[in-house]
């Protein structure tokens, strides 16, 4: 069994806490960093994960391209994220690759290279605190608890977030419309694209607009990622979602 951590969250959380911010007056502060610091803590945080799980499990970390396929279907997605990274980001994720097997590919993020590599390599457990990671198949770890995801539980969440949308990555979903709502409204009237796209329309949106948010909400499973051409395959109404036996996506150090 390996663990398949989503590492962006680790990496940034160990490297801000190791931030020091001195103010020198006059307008000026700066923004000093211990490197060490911030390893150690990154490497404090894996070794609790691999505790939990047995110091047998094998661990691969997934971090996210600096290019975001998403950022065309929708140009403001995470737009407003526009803090840098903290001090040493970079050096922290070139030095693990010292220990660990790290995967980044291009365009995409580390919760798609996570949803590919889970679907391609069934039975490992993926280890993510985002909520998005409830629509892949298999055992998740969200920092809190484990627990299995379904293939159709993962299909119902994708469908649920189409229609919540989510403030955090700047998709809007359906004005007004929530998961508890879009929960409620699907087990009303079932849980399909025909329901996604009349919860747009009822607020006088077009079909085109649900697609853009299945688009954004969707995270990757390996049919959606063409291995020849190192591209995602968008998401489509059409798509279903079993697993094949496609190639693994190919990776670039830091």
């Amino acid at each position: 069994m390996k663990l398949l951590i989503d590492a962006d969250y680790i990496v940034y959380k160990s490297c801000a806490a190791a931030e020091t911010e001195v103010d020198f007056g006059n307008d000026v502060i700066l923004v000093t960093s211990n490197f060490s610091d911030a390893l150690r803590a990154t490497n404090g945080e894996l070794t609790k994960i691999r505790d939990k799980f047995g110091s047998f499990s094998d661990i691969i970390l997934f971090f996210s391209d600096s290019v975001n396929f998403r950022k065309k279907i929708l140009p403001s997605y995470k737009g407003h994220r526009n803090r840098k990274k903290p001090c040493g980001y970079k050096r922290v994720i070139k030095a693990l690759y010292d220990d660990y097997e790290v995967v980044m590919t291009p365009t995409i993020e580390a919760d798609d290279a996570l949803g590919i590599y889970a679907t391609q390599y069934p039975g490992n457990v993926i280890v993510s605190p985002d909520k998005d990671m409830k629509q892949i198949p298999g055992k998740l770890y969200n920092l809190d608890e484990d627990f299995t995801i379904t293939k159709e539980a993962g299909a119902k969440w994708h469908l649920i977030q189409s229609l919540a949308g989510d403030q955090t990555d700047g998709y809007s979903g359906v004005p007004g419309i929530g998961v508890k709502r879009a929960e409620t409204l699907f087990n009303k009237e079932g849980y399909s694209w025909k329901t996604v796209v009349k919860a747009f329309e009822d607020k006088g949106l077009t079909e085109e607009d649900a697609l853009v948010n299945a688009r954004l909400a969707r995270i990757l499973t390996v049919n959606d990622y063409d291995f020849d051409k190192l591209q995602p395959k968008l998401w489509s109404p059409a798509s279903d979602y079993k697993v094949n036996n496609g190639a693994r996506p190919k990776t670039k150090t830091a």
